[in-house]
Formats: structure tokens, C-alpha cells, sequence
């Protein structure tokens, strides 16, 4: 007889420390207005035609300003970019214009900010969108890329930043 187990949100989120990730910065400007935030989930939807995910918590809602936009840029992060991590994720209390000083940023061809100096870079064209529980999950289709160079990425582990 197989025993069931109890799955709250403390013993879940426990275990999805164990699961180690890159870490992004998200990032949106149109009529919305600009705005950033550090994500791990994110990941590749299909090559043909090239699509990404990304998940939002959709409580917060300064995250609404990507779906009116329509846009959204993943900027995949180097190991020395952990500052700006951190400022995105909140950590640091900054005010979402000093986030973007802490950076030189461009655009490729959305609108959506691109971090140069990210490993990589999908600018994309949010083409559907899903509610689960707390999160929006916003599916991309990419109209542009950027390939940075051959760093370490920065990766999130066990509560905590780590280098690869």
C-alpha cells in the first residue's frame, strides 16, 4: 500500500531549493511602463518557432506592466552580475529606475530592455498567456537574440546564489 504524502508550501518550496537554476532578469517597457525582475523559471517552449517561457508571480501586480506591454526580454545572467540579481529580485530596496542604473541596457527588437553583457539575451512577443495559482506564466515567441560570450552563468541554489 503506497503511503501518501502531505505536500504543503513550506515541505514544496523546501524541495524546489534542491533544484538548482540560471538565473534571469525579466525585463518590459511600452505604454505599461518599464519593469524588471529576477527569475529561475524560466525555459525553452520550441525551437520551430522559437518560443520561451517565463513564470510571474501574478500577486505582485507591477508584474501586469509585461502582459500590457506585450513584450518581454529574458536576459540570461554571468556569474559577476549577482548585484544586479539581487536588485531585481528586490533584495535591495531599490526603486525600479536605480535597477536599470546599475546596468547598460539596449533593445534588440520587441522594446523590451536587453542587458548587455548577459550570456544570452531572447527578445520576444508575448503570444499567450496562462493563470496557475499564484503565477502567470507568459509564452514568448523570439524576435531576437543576442549571444554573449562563454561565461559562467550565475545559477541559483539552496536559497542562495552560486557560480557554475
Amino acid at each position: 500500500m503506497l503511503k501518501k504524502n502531505d505536500v504543503g508550501p513550506q515541505t514544496y518550496r523546501d524541495a524546489m531549493a534542491r533544484f538548482a537554476g540560471a538565473v534571469h532578469v525579466v525585463t518590459t517597457d511600452g505604454p505599461a511602463g518599464k519593469r524588471g525582475a529576477t527569475v529561475i523559471a524560466a525555459c525553452s517552449v520550441s525551437d520551430t518557432p522559437p518560443t520561451v517561457l517565463v513564470c510571474l508571480n501574478r500577486e505582485n501586480e507591477k508584474n501586469d506592466a509585461f502582459v500590457r506591454n506585450g513584450n518581454f526580454a529574458l536576459n540570461t545572467l554571468a556569474a559577476d552580475q549577482q548585484a544586479i540579481a539581487a536588485a531585481f529580485s528586490g533584495q535591495t530596496g531599490l526603486s525600479e529606475a536605480e535597477r536599470f542604473k546599475l546596468a547598460e541596457w539596449d533593445r534588440i527588437e520587441s522594446g523590451a530592455p536587453t542587458l548587455a553583457g548577459a550570456l544570452a539575451v531572447f527578445d520576444c512577443e508575448i503570444i499567450d498567456t496562462k493563470d496557475h495559482a499564484t503565477h502567470r506564466i507568459l509564452f514568448g515567441k523570439v524576435a531576437g537574440i543576442r549571444i554573449g560570450d562563454a561565461l559562467h552563468p550565475l545559477m541559483y541554489f539552496n536559497r542562495s546564489y552560486r557560480n557554475l
